[in-house]
C-alpha cells in the first residue's frame, strides 16, 4: 500500500520537488525532502525510506557521493531502500551504467512527466 511507503526526495530545486511530491502524496506516499546531499544523507540515518529520489548536482554532497555512501564499499548497502537517480545531467553511457549498478533506476527529468514517474515508482514499490 502506497500510504505505508516513505519516500525521500533529495533535490536542491524546491519547485521540482514540490511538483513531484504533490502527485506522489495524492497516490498516498509519505514524502520528506532534503535540499542538499548532506541533509539527505543525515535524514537516511534517522529514518527508513522505501525509496530515495536522488538528484546528482547538489550543494555540499553530490548525488553520486550520497549514492556511494548509502550503498557502501561493496555497492550493496541499504538493500531495502530503492534509489532512483532523477537528474537533468546528461551522462555518457559508461557513467550511466556505473550509476545504475548501484541505483535501481536512472531517469532524465526532461524525458518524463510527473505521472510517468508515479507509475515507475508504483511498479518499483
Amino acid at each position: 500500500m502506497a500510504g505505508s511507503k516513505n519516500i525521500l526526495f533529495i533535490e536542491d530545486d524546491r519547485l521540482i520537488s514540490e511538483m513531484y511530491a504533490r502527485l506522489l502524496r495524492a497516490d498516498g506516499y509519505n514524502i520528506d525532502f532534503a535540499y542538499n546531499g548532506a541533509e539527505g544523507l543525515q535524514k537516511t540515518k534517522n529514518k527508513h525510506y522505501d525509496l530515495i529520489l536522488l538528484d546528482i548536482m547538489m550543494p555540499q554532497l553530490t548525488g553520486i557521493e550520497v549514492l556511494h555512501e548509502l550503498r557502501g564499499e561493496d555497492g550493496h548497502g541499504n538493500p531495502d531502500t530503492k534509489i532512483i537517480i532523477l537528474t537533468n545531467l546528461a551522462q555518457d553511457k559508461t557513467s550511466r551504467e556505473a550509476l545504475k549498478s548501484q541505483a535501481d533506476g536512472y531517469i532524465i527529468k526532461a524525458d518524463i512527466v510527473p505521472s510517468q514517474l508515479a507509475s515507475i515508482i508504483g511498479k518499483l514499490l
